[in-house]
């Protein structure tokens, strides 16, 4: 796998690799959420790409001056558990790590046990904490 960051040419593959990936939901717009990244820290959006250049991963990360966040880690379903995944968290980490980030957070779906012990495996552990959203801007 080749990372790079990701190309607005890499857009419909991307999401694409979501609905595979069943990270998708009706009420995040997967194209609005692209769009939004593109805006802030594009550099930290990130894409994994097969020996023919197609897109087989994806990563978003994000650093506001506190805590830095793992959004839309994907690898093609036809490809996971090759170590992929584990290249583009390490990366991630190593990312955050030379901006100055002292904590990583990410958001695991409930009953999602089989990413809850990627990663765990990986050193994350629950934080006891509860997450809380509210959405300020729908995307229709």
């Amino acid at each position: 796998m080749q990372i790079r960051a990701f190309a607005p040419a890499d857009t419909e593959s991307t999401v694409q690799l979501w609905q595979a990936c069943g990270l998708t939901r009706p009420w995040n717009d997967p194209y609005q959420d692209i769009d939004r990244k593109l805006q802030v820290q594009p550099e930290m959006f990130l894409v994994g790409t097969d020996a023919d250049g197609a897109v087989m991963a994806s990563i978003m990360i994000g650093y506001e001056g506190h805590r830095g966040w793992i959004n839309y880690l994907a690898v093609h379903p036809s490809l996971q558990r090759q170590g992929h995944a584990r290249r583009l968290v390490q990366l991630a980490e190593q990312m955050l790590t030379a901006r100055g980030c002292p904590k990583l957070n990410l958001q695991v779906r409930a009953g999602n046990d089989a990413v809850l012990a990627f990663y765990a495996s990986l050193g994350y552990v629950h934080d006891h904490s509860v997450c809380l959203g509210k959405r300020l801007i729908a995307d229709t």
